[in-house]
């Protein structure tokens, strides 16, 4: 097996190895931010329902008080708002969507499904857990779901949800005296979800991972092809004149030319070896000559 050949196969071992690891490092640092970016998206969106929450208790709900005793107005109820909110975010991020889950809404369109369901029942086991991160495959792609416990913890909030006696007229008059009620205080009754899309940030993820990777398989083919150039001019190719003069040698032609040396290598250091071999040998074969004559 020539000196290239082994030369190659250790490269080639070593190059694969590289690129397997640095691979796999890269795929899992890629899909963890991916991952993380999608992580912000749905904390950003849960953070904004927030706010609009707060706004609506803190400045709407006061400024409607009066019209709210005659006729009951949803905008008064932070969890509209917030469902409000986020439908005019859906007209541009139609994949994006907010939830405020619960198990026995006043409002129909706010009952939790059965997963969601599930997670509420987590956090009435988890008490000392406020926040559940869900991945989920659908059939639009894989989803992100970001959820926080949504518990009783104001008093003021079992006015509308206690007891159908206790609630606004106005309030029963809209829907009725069947859901929403027999809440308890610090009862976790539903749960808040942030679903986001993960299939654009994976899918951006792996296009630069197949891009880090052909780069990185481009670089090591280049340092490949200069090494073997170097391999070649620099060692290869002198060991291979200084065999073929040594073979020429061996077979009497000491009239050969020396090597002619150039640098202070390891190569250039056996070129001087090989002429002061080269001299002694010629030097004994002519004294050897004179003797027999």
């Amino acid at each position: 097996m020539s000196l290239r050949i082994k030369f190659n196969l250790i490269l080639g071992m070593a190059t694969l190895l590289g690129v397997v690891a640095s691979g796999f490092f890269a795929h899992h640092l890629l899909q963890k931010n991916a991952r993380e970016e999608v992580l912000d998206s749905a904390r950003i969106m849960l953070e904004s329902a927030l706010a609009v929450r707060g706004y609506t208790v803190s400045e709407i709900r006061p400024l409607l008080a009066l019209q709210q005793k005659r006729q009951f107005l949803p905008q008064t109820v932070p969890a509209y708002s917030a469902r409000k909110y986020i439908n005019k975010l859906q007209k541009q991020y139609p994949d994006y969507s907010y939830k405020e889950a619960t198990l026995n809404p006043t409002n129909p369109v706010d009952r939790a499904t059965e997963w969601e369901s599930d997670i509420v029942s987590w956090f009435r086991n988890n008490p000392d857990q406020k926040e559940l991160i869900v991945e989920r495959d659908t059939a639009a792609g894989r989803f992100l779901y970001l959820t926080h416990p949504i518990q009783i913890t104001n008093e003021a909030c079992l006015t509308c949800h206690s007891t159908p006696a206790n609630a606004p007229a106005t309030l029963i008059e809209t829907y009725g005296n069947a859901n929403g009620f027999g809440w308890q205080l610090n009862e976790v009754v539903g749960v808040q979800i942030v679903s986001v899309p993960m299939s654009l940030p994976l899918a951006r993820a792996d296009r630069i991972f197949t891009i880090f990777m052909l780069s990185l398989m481009g670089v090591f083919l280049l340092i490949a092809v200069l090494l073997n150039l170097l391999l070649q001019f620099i060692i290869i190719k002198p060991v291979r004149q200084m065999a073929e003069v040594a073979d020429r040698v061996s077979m009497g032609a000491l009239e050969v030319a020396e090597f002619e040396i150039k640098g202070k290598d390891e190569i250039s250091s056996l070129a001087k070896s090989f002429n002061r071999m080269h001299r002694s040998l010629t030097n004994a074969f002519e004294m050897l000559d004179e003797t027999t004559t």
